[in-house]
This record gives structure tokens, sequence and C-alpha cells, in this order.
């Protein structure tokens, strides 16, 4: 009886062991499978990657003859263009040809309206958007220059135009116009423009830049709307600086515009730019000039102590830290100033009659710069 016992469990052993070798077998099996089904998977999408991509390089149609009227708003940046492009035909996929474009390292792209083909390949219409071979020329073109405040803007706009610079900073500083604007551009106009300390909610935010018209009697409304275009396109390539800084639009506008108005030809803005960064960080107001004529309203050509005294929040020898608010436009030079300051230890900068800045680190040491060179 025993003898039978032992036999049928070492039946049983070498019956389960038979079984865990089938198991593994099986499981060394759909493993191969599914391994070999994702290397071929992978394999394909690879495949119709490359295909797809290869495809989207090409014209949308090398035969067509077909001239199709593609419109590049004034403003717009390389998402904004490669979409048209996309939804006029022109090429088959936008993202690949913003990519395309960025690789390339391609800019400069011009607005207007073009006549382009299906036929064109992407070296062609890279070509067309720099060299700007559009359908109709400008009726007229208006210069807003770097460091304009918004009166000087609207004085620009109404010799272009057939209204009155009274008129046009009334409509600039209208409650409903400024909220349909927040509307169209909901990451650039946020509500820190409407701070009720602040003197003119768009101050700072029309780009200096030569805009093209192809109207002879734009609204203001358009003028504005081509204008605030422009400036999210500049704004939207420093996102991930203003990030990093950790910078509102708002405020980089308000530093990038008393850098604007601090610097001359000569000087490196991003000193200027350490020193206000500098002063904040130790607790010491900015004391910059530019900002009392602000608040002043009125132009002159030296401060003078008296002026100093002045009670108005964008007084920066009376309140700390940043303006309630830009005090006039900044151009690409101060904005990156803003967002890459020089490293330096300088809490103290002083502009001479010859237009060159010097830089001071102590309180004496400006002194002394100031009774050699201002007389």
């Amino acid at each position: 009886m025993k003898k039978k016992e032992k036999s049928d469990e070492n039946s049983s052993m070498l019956n389960e062991l038979l079984e865990r070798q089938n198991e593994a077998k099986v499981v060394r099996k759909v493993v191969a499978i599914i391994s070999v089904s994702i290397f071929l998977i992978a394999i394909v999408l690879f495949g119709g990657g490359y295909l797809y991509i290869h495809s989207a390089l090409k014209p949308v149609d090398p035969d067509s003859k077909e001239e199709i009227k593609v419109e590049i708003p004034i403003g717009s940046g390389i998402t904004n263009i490669s979409q048209i492009l996309e939804d006029n035909g022109i090429i088959k996929d936008a993202r690949l040809f913003k990519y395309y474009v960025k690789f390339k390292n391609e800019s400069g792209f011009m607005a207007g309206e073009y006549v382009m083909t299906p036929a064109m390949t992407l070296p062609q219409i890279v070509n067309s958007l720099k060299t700007g071979k559009v359908m109709q020329k400008a009726v007229f073109k208006m210069t807003i220059p770097e460091g304009k405040k918004l009166t000087e803007i609207a004085e620009i706009i109404a010799k272009s135009t057939n209204d009155k610079p009274e008129a046009i900073l009334a409509t600039l500083n209208d409650r409903t116009f400024i909220e349909t604007l927040q509307a169209q551009y909901p990451d650039l106009l946020t509500n820190e423009i409407l701070d009720p300390q602040i003197k003119y909610p768009l101050e700072g935010y029309l780009f200096p830049a030569t805009y093209p018209f192809y109207r002879k009697d734009p609204t203001i409304e358009e003028i504005i709307h081509v204008m605030l275009t422009k400036t999210k396109s500049v704004v939207d390539e420093y996102r991930i600086e203003m990030e990093e800084k950790q910078l509102t639009v708002h405020q980089l506008l308000t530093m990038a515009s008393l850098i604007e108005e601090e610097a001359t030809e000569k000087v490196d803005r991003d000193q200027i730019s350490s020193v206000f960064y500098n002063r904040i960080d130790a607790k010491m107001p900015l004391q910059t000039d530019p900002t009392v004529l602000y608040a002043k309203g009125e132009h002159q050509e030296k401060v003078y102590y008296s002026d100093l005294e002045i009670d108005d929040p964008y007084n920066t020898y009376i309140h700390p830290g940043l303006t309630p608010g830009p005090i006039a436009n900044a151009g690409i030079s101060s904005i990156k100033a803003a967002l890459e300051p020089a490293d330096t230890d300088f809490l103290y900068f002083l502009a001479t009659p010859g237009g060159d800045v010097l830089f001071s680190k102590t309180l004496a040491e400006h002194n002394e710069k100031k009774a050699e060179h201002i007389k």
C-alpha cells in the first residue's frame, strides 16, 4: 500500500512538472508574440510617420496652376502663419511647417496679401514670405518709435487719420472698448491694466514698429487691433522666459518701459536692468527720473528737486517697486534686458550730457561721478 502511494505521489509530481513546463512554453510563446507585435507596430508607426512627414514636406499639388490669395495679418507669428497657409491649402500640415521654419532658423516674415499656389515648395513659400512679394502696396505706413507714450502715439495716429488726438485718446481709454480688446487678447490684456492707479490702460501695449495699412481710412479699432496683434506676437516669443523669471506680461512691459526711458544708444540696457532689479532686491526705491515726469504729465528737459516730492503712484522716488504700469512702449532690446539683466552689484547709474551712462556700486561713488559730470 505504501509502495502504491509513493508511486502515485511521484506520478503527481511528474504531471505537475510537465504542466509547469507547458505553461512556461505558453508564456514564452505569448511574450514572443507580443514582442514581435510591438516591434512590427513600431516599424509601421515609424514608417508611417516617416512617409507622412516626407509627404507633408512636399508641395500639396505639384501640378496645380491655381492661384490663391493668402492674407497674412500684421503681427502674425509663425503659429498663425502656418495655420493660415494650411487653411488655404498651400501646405499640408501647419505643425510640420512651423517645425521646418524653426529648424531652418527662418524669420522676418512680412505681412500682406500674397498670391500662392499649392505647387509651391516649402523653400519657395518661406522665400516669398521673407521678401514680401504681395499683391498690393500699402496705401500708407505708420511708424511708432520706441519710447513713445500713449498721448504721443495718439498724435501719430491722428496725422494718418481724420481723427483728433483727443478723440483717439478718449477711445483708447473707453472702458467698453478696453473690455472688448481684453476679450480678443485675454493673455495679453489682463485685469492688471484696469488698476485704478493706472493712467492709461493701453500704455506700453502698442508695440513700436512700422505698420503698413492697405486701406486709406482704417478705423481706430482696426489700427489698435493691428498694433496689439504685433505686441502679442512679440510677447508670446518670451513666455518661457517670463515664467522662469516669474513675471506677468504687465510687469514685463512695465520694467521694459523703465529701461527704455532710461537707456541711450551708448548703453547696455541689461546693466540698467540689473540696477533696477538690484534695488528691488535691496528694497530700495528705483528713483528713476522718467517716472517723475510721467507722474507730472508734462514734458521738461530737467527734473527738479521739488518734482521728486510729487505724491503720485508713478513717482518711484516716493513709492517702492515698479510703477502701476508702463510709462511708454518698449522695443525688443529693452524687453530682452528686462528678462535677462546683467549680473552686477550696481545700485546707481548716471546719464551724462554726452549720452554715456556711468554705473556705481555705492552712493559715495555715484555722487563723485555726479559732481564730475553734471554741472
